[in-house]
């Protein structure tokens, strides 16, 4: 399992944000290193050309007040002072000829350049130059300068301090750089691994969840607002994923059951019209009440389909304008009968002025189902109110009824598919003509609400934009 995780660590995210992390610290070590580097070599080299300018001042004073044999003693005492193989000193004539000197045994090598010496002679003050001799194990800096009249001295000090220094500073930094760079991607590592534990954590969630666990979550934990805010919006999803397959579940049920006792009776039908012994006149009875049910079929076939249409923004609308005075009146006057049926009084209340723009078959349907539910649920001398208002901005629609009201369990619910508030289905219908409403009414734009007492009734508020 080890080996495994090894072997997939480069494909994971963590390992190459680690790679990157640790590729910028190199480079920033990398440049940090050349210029320190260049700091100090170039700090070093101008101590020593400070240090050789300041011995051919003195000497230009020496030779000035003392001589030529004086300046020939202090550069004597000068190179053996320094060490006879890590400096040397000489005085020369403008033509190159050599005056006086220190000990040259290890500096046999190093000539005396022309170039430098005619530099000196057009006007320079003095000339620096760097060489590598072959019999020394490091570089030289040499310096031509004037320090007298018709006279040029001509100064070597090793570099070898400065070259052991600098190996030093070098091999240290590469040691530190090193570590460095280990620890960086350590914690480069650890930082990584960190902030994507709250992705794995989902990660781990949702293949728990392909195996079936749908009540799984993400643990919520404070790891960032980024990773928070994932976690609690795939937990979200995840219990709107879960509600749809509840729903469907009961939706699944309902249809099984709302098709179930149809489907009986037609079988039933079909069975008598096998035996013999019928007159016309009941074969003509077993057809109708087959037409019946097949026609109660047909409609919430259709219902679904349209409250499918209407969800999806399929439903071809056919908008014009609409007076809702109108639609209701026609509403009251249709369903009147029932209601007197059942001993109900509609009443109605209509505004002036109450013109939307809609599909006029559906908003007439809208208000139809809602009168039909209303009667359904009203008991015999009940009373339904219906009633426009509104603004300039919308109509509103209040259909109130004296009916059985609805529960506070069942509130949040009814506007669900085939959900039905009597759970033994006594009542007729097969709870898809709220759901209708709302379907309707948010295709419009519009927005349906309901308030509820038990045993005082309920009032559906629609709310639909002009």
């Amino acid at each position: 399992m080890y080996l495994s995780k090894i072997l997939r660590s480069p494909r994971t995210l963590a390992f190459r944000l680690t790679l990157w992390y640790a590729f910028i610290f190199t480079l920033t070590s990398l440049g940090a290193f050349l210029l320190f580097n260049f700091l100090i070599t170039s700090g070093l080299r101008e101590r020593t050309d400070q240090a050789l300018l300041a011995e051919v001042s003195e000497l230009s004073s020496h030779l000035a007040l003392k001589g030529l044999d004086v300046v020939e003693l202090d550069i004597v005492q000068d190179a053996e002072s320094s060490g006879v193989d890590r400096m040397f000193l000489r005085v020369l004539s403008l033509d190159g000829e050599e005056l006086v000197s220190s000990n040259m045994t290890s500096w046999t090598n190093v000539a005396i350049k022309k170039a430098a010496s005619d530099r000196l002679t057009n006007g320079e003050s003095h000339v620096f130059e760097t060489l590598a001799i072959p019999q020394l194990p490091h570089k030289v800096r040499i310096l031509y300068g004037v320090i007298g009249p018709g006279k040029l001295v001509q100064i070597g000090r090793s570099l070898e301090d400065d070259e052991l220094f600098m190996e030093a500073f070098r091999d240290r930094f590469v040691l530190m750089m090193t570590a460095l760079i280990i620890f960086g991607g350590l914690i480069g590592w650890f930082m990584a691994r960190r902030a994507l534990q709250g992705v794995e954590e989902v990660a781990q969630t949702a293949e728990d969840i392909s195996k079936g666990a749908i009540e799984r979550r993400v643990p919520f934990k404070a790891r960032g607002a980024e990773i928070d805010r994932l976690a609690t919006t795939f937990n979200d999803m995840l219990d709107r994923i879960h509600a749809l397959i509840c729903g469907m579940r009961e939706i699944s049920d309902n249809i099984a059951h709302d098709l179930r006792s149809p489907l009986t009776r037609i079988r039933g039908v079909a069975e008598m019209t096998l035996t013999s012994g019928k007159s016309v006149g009941e074969y003509e009875s077993m057809a109708a009440n087959t037409i019946e049910e097949c026609d109660r079929l047909l409609e919430m076939i259709e219902t679904m389909l349209a409250i499918s249409e209407l969800e999806a923004g399929a439903g071809n609308l056919a908008v014009e304008e609409v007076d809702m005075a109108e639609v209701v009146e026609d509403a009251c006057e249709l369903f009147q009968p029932l209601a007197e049926d059942k001993s109900i009084t509609i009443v109605t209340e209509v505004a002036t002025s109450s013109l939307v723009n809609g599909d006029t078959q559906r908003l007439q349907r809208l208000v139809a189902n809602l009168l039909d539910n209303a009667i359904k649920y009203t008991e015999s001398e009940g009373t339904i109110k219906v009633s426009l208002d509104g603004d300039a901005s919308q109509v509103l629609l209040f259909v109130e009824d004296t009916g059985d009201g609805i529960s506070g369990d069942d509130l949040a619910n009814i506007f669900e598919r085939f959900y039905r508030c009597d759970p033994s289905r006594s009542k007729t219908g097969v709870g898809l003509g709220l759901s209708l409403v709302m379907a309707i009414a948010r295709s419009h734009g519009g927005e349906v609400a309901v308030t509820s007492y038990p045993g005082k009734g309920s009032t559906f508020t629609v709310s639909l934009p002009r």
